[in-house]
């Protein structure tokens, strides 16, 4: 346990900054210029891993056509595949990762992800078949991402004061990632399908040289324990977290949130461009203030509401806003209602941060990468189940065939879940 004294703002090590804090391996990080930097450089990796993973998205069917010669309709069935081949990886080696950064280090464990993700791109920009492309989607989802070793380096380097703070990074390079991505890879897609994934795995190559050079350890020796594969797995890693009071339910809750989630990746392009006729153009200018909103909220709402609400009262106000933003985009009769749903519920994106904080406060320094970890494989097991869910909630409540017409279901049994999730955690979290 760590002395009850005044810590500068950011440091989770004691007040006398020349003092190392014994849970770190670099005695260096009690030291706030170097604890900043550790949340910059972690912020840095997300933001191009998140890049690197959207970059591909705008020719993403265009080179599916190339290697098949299917269509757009098959094109779209394959790029289903790749999706649920990544998620599926993600879902069971995310354990593993988390446990591994556990027994060796958070440095190691990222350093490798990041090179791993470098050379799943370059894979995929020389694949001449199908399968080359199912390979390195493969690789991508073993590896990972660095996704969990981030969270879990987060955490060894906040505190009771900061965490949900620290952990709102994530959100805002992912907003930040989704939005400039997709730009990106559209410009590089002009000069062909192959281009943007040899961008992202040279983007990905200079994260890894950088990395090699400024990331510091942030798990010290005695706080890490021996890997067992057991515990290295969803069942186990999940098992495992019973261990530890009121992680269950806190689990429970993310797994709700996550899933109410996933409606925007499955059925967004597919029930605007249906409801309102938009052009792809359209719809990715949607996507982009969505995400901008999201970076912003991150960014200059959720460091000052944290001390204001603490961290629970902070989760729920995002959980009930988003449950209320998902009804109303169920609801929204014209296009331009979207935009204002999106601004008016934009601090939905609160529920995120304090949901990881409250659930990283309950384990100790040895075990946050297996938590991470299990976190990872949920998400990944909701982004399994959510599209088969949310698409055919959408093709029973549209088309010719449609039991009633609706096509805003999706939108409304997202909703649905958040409110299960608002349940439990009023209930079962405190």
């Amino acid at each position: 346990m760590r002395e009850s004294t005044t810590s500068a703002p950011g440091v989770p090590g004691q007040s006398n900054p020349s003092q190392a804090d014994p849970r770190l391996a670099d005695p260096r990080l009690a030291d706030p210029r170097l604890v900043r930097r550790g949340l910059v450089l972690v912020f840095v990796i997300l933001f191009l891993d998140v890049i690197g993973i959207a970059i591909i998205m705008p020719v993403l069917p265009a080179l599916l056509r190339d290697l098949t010669g299917d269509d757009i309709s098959a094109a779209a069935v394959d790029g289903g595949w790749l999706l649920l081949i990544y998620a599926a990886m993600q879902f069971l080696f995310a354990p593993v990762i988390g446990n591994l950064s556990d027994r060796f280090g958070r440095r190691p464990i990222l350093l490798i992800s990041i090179l791993t993700f470098a050379i799943d791109n370059l894979i995929c920009a020389a694949a001449t078949t199908l399968w080359m492309l199912y390979a390195g989607r493969a690789l991508a989802g073993i590896s990972g991402g660095s996704y969990a070793t981030c969270s879990a380096y987060i955490a060894d380097i906040s505190d009771d004061t900061n965490r949900a703070r620290n952990f709102g990074l994530i959100g805002v390079a992912f907003g930040v990632g989704f939005t400039v991505g997709p730009v990106i890879g559209g410009l590089l897609g002009e000069f062909g399908p192959r281009v943007p994934f040899l961008g992202a795995g040279l983007l990905s190559l200079a994260n890894f040289i950088a990395s090699w050079f400024l990331l510091p350890e942030t798990l010290a020796p005695h706080n890490r324990r021996r890997f067992e594969w057991r515990r290295a797995n969803p069942l186990g890693a999940l098992r495992q977290m019973r261990h530890y009071a009121g992680i269950g339910w806190i689990m429970a809750v993310l797994s709700m949130y996550w899933l109410a989630h996933a409606v925007y990746p499955s059925v967004w392009s597919f029930v605007t461009a249906y409801r309102y006729r938009w052009s792809e153009a359209q719809i990715g200018l949607s996507l982009g203030v969505y995400g901008i909103c999201a970076a912003l909220v991150m960014l200059l709402i959720l460091p000052r509401i944290i001390p204001v609400l603490g961290e629970w009262r902070a989760a729920l106000l995002g959980m009930l806003s988003s449950a209320a933003g998902l009804f109303a985009l169920g609801l929204a009769w014209e296009g331009w209602l979207i935009y204002a749903i999106i601004m008016a519920s934009a601090l939905e994106s609160i529920a995120d941060p304090p949901l990881r904080s409250l659930a990283s406060a309950r384990v100790p320094p040895s075990a946050q990468g297996e938590l991470q970890g299990a976190m990872t494989s949920l998400s990944s097991l909701t982004t399994i189940i959510g599209p088969l869910l949310f698409t055919q909630a959408f093709f029973r409540f549209s088309g010719p065939e449609a039991v009633a017409e609706f096509p805003g279901a999706p939108f409304v049994l997202a909703a649905l879940f958040m409110l299960i999730a608002i349940v439990i955690f009023a209930r079962r979290v405190r």
